[in-house]
C-alpha cells in the first residue's frame, strides 16, 4: 500500500555548464510499513531526496513509485503523503484542535469524522490535555508533537519526517524519538526520516540510508551499518566516537602504519593475515580494543576524558591518532604511558586504500 521505490533518482539545479548535480542516480526499494532513516552530513542531499518524495522539489531525472503509482507529475496533495518539518509550522492563533482538524476542515470532511481523527491522534500523542491551548502556551516538544498529530489525522500512506527533532534539546529529543517510535508501532505507515543526527537513526531506524555527497554509501539494518560499515566513510561517520581507521601496508599478519613525517615506524602484529597484501586501510572500533598484557600494539596516551560510565584515551600508534573506549570501572593508564593493546581478529575491518570499500 505504502511501499516506496526510488528508482535512479536525479537533481541537478541549473542548465548548461553551471549545473550542479546534487543527487547522483540514487535508488531504493522501501516495503510498506517499514521506518527507514535516511542520514549523512550536512549538504549530502537527504533533505532534497525527502523534498522529491514529497513533491516540493522537481525531479531531474528517475522515477519515484508511492504504494505503486509514478508520482513525478503529482502535486503533493495529490501523492498521500504528510509531511513533518523541522519548524513545527502551526498556525500561532489556531487551538491545537483546530490545527490538527485544518486539513481536514479544507478537504471537507465530516464534522464527525474530523472529531474523530483528531481525538484519536491527541489520544496515541497525549495531548488530550491540550486541544484548547495557542501553540504559544505549549513547550517544544508538545509542538512537534502537535505537528505529527496534524500528519497522523490526514491517515496517509507516507509520513516524511524532516530532521523533526533538531530544534529541540537533548532530553526533549530522546523522549520524542520514543514517541514516534511507539506511533509507528501503532500505525504502522511507512515513515522516512532525515536526520544527521546518528543517535537518532541507530534509535528510531529499522533500516538506514547513509547518504555522502548525494549517493548512498549503503542500506541496512542498525547493527549491520555499524558492524560492517561498507566503506570508510560510513566507518567514520557512524559511531561516536567514529571507527578508527590506520592507512599502512599490509603483509600477511603485519600492518606498517604510514607515518604522517615519513619515519619508519615497527609493524603491528596482526591476530590474523589481511585479506591481501599492500596499501589497505585497517578500522577498529573504540571499544574493540583492548588493555592487556599481551596486547601487541604500543599505544602512547596522550589525554583521558570521563564520560560518567566510560572513559576515552586518546593516543598514538606510530603518528597515527587512536581512541580506546574504556569501562569506567578499569584503572586507568595515564598521559604519558604507553600502553599494550588487544584487537580480536573478528573485530579488524578491511578497507582498499583507492576507493575506500569494505573488503571481504
Amino acid at each position: 500500500m505504502g511501499a516506496i521505490a526510488l528508482r535512479n533518482v536525479e537533481k541537478t539545479y541549473g542548465h548548461g555548464p553551471k549545473a550542479v548535480k546534487v543527487i547522483h542516480g540514487v535508488s531504493a526499494e522501501i516495503p510498506d510499513g517499514e521506518f527507514i532513516v535516511i542520514v549523512g552530513p550536512s549538504g549530502c542531499g537527504k533533505s532534497t531526496l525527502l523534498r522529491m518524495v514529497a513533491g516540493l522539489e522537481e525531479i531531474t531525472g528517475g522515477e519515484i513509485d508511492i504504494g505503486g503509482r509514478v508520482v513525478n507529475k503529482l502535486e503533493p496533495a495529490e501523492r498521500d503523503i504528510a509531511m513533518v518539518f523541522q519548524n513545527y509550522a502551526l498556525y500561532p492563533h489556531m487551538s491545537v484542535y483546530d490545527n490538527m482538524a485544518y486539513g481536514l476542515k479544507i478537504a471537507k470532511l465530516p464534522k464527525a469524522e474530523i472529531e474523530t481523527r483528531v481525538q484519536k491522534a491527541a489520544r496515541i500523542l497525549e495531548l488530550g490535555g491540550l486541544l484548547d491551548r495557542k501553540p504559544r502556551q505549549l513547550s517544544g516538544g508538545q509542538r512537534q508533537r502537535v505537528a505529527m498529530g496534524r500528519a497522523i489525522v490526514r491517515q496517509p500512506q507516507v509520513f516524511l519526517f524532516d530532521e523533526p527533532l533538531s530544534n529541540l534539546d537533548a532530553k526533549l529529543r530522546a523522549a520524542t524519538r520514543l514517541e514516534i517510535r511507539k506511533l509507528h508501532a501503532e500505525l504502522g505507515v511507512t515513515s522516512l526520516f532525515v536526520t544527521h543526527d546518528q543517535v537518532e537513526a541507530m534509535t528510531l531506524a529499522q533500516r538506514m540510508i547513509v547518504m555522502n555527497a548525494g549517493r548512498i554509501e549503503q542500506i541496512g539494518t542498525p547493527e549491520q551499518v555499524y558492524g560492517q560499515p561498507a566503506s570508510t566513510f560510513v566507518a567514520g561517520f557512524i559511531g561516536s566516537p567514529p571507527m578508527n581507521l590506520l592507512h599502512g601496508q599490509a603483509e600477511g599478519a603485519r600492518f606498517t602504519i604510514d607515518a604522517a613525517d615519513g619515519s619508519a615506524a615497527p609493524p603491528l602484529s596482526l591476530p590474523a593475515a589481511a585479506p591481501r597484501t599492500g596499501a589497505l586501510t585497517l578500522g577498529v572500533r573504540p571499544e574493540h580494543a583492548e588493555l592487556r598484557p599481551d596486547g601487541a600494539w604500543p599505544l602512547k596516551v596522550e589525554m583521558l576524558e570521563m564520560l560518567g560510565a566510560e572513559r576515552l584515551v586518546y593516543g598514538h600508534l606510530g603518528t597515527t591518532l587512536f581512541t580506546l573506549r574504556l569501562d569506567a570501572t578499569l584503572t586507568p593508564p595515564r598521559p604519558g604511558d604507553t600502553v599494550p593493546l588487544h584487537v580480536s581478529r573478528e573485530h579488524l575491518h578491511w578497507f582498499d586504500r583507492s576507493s575506500g570499500q569494505r573488503l571481504a
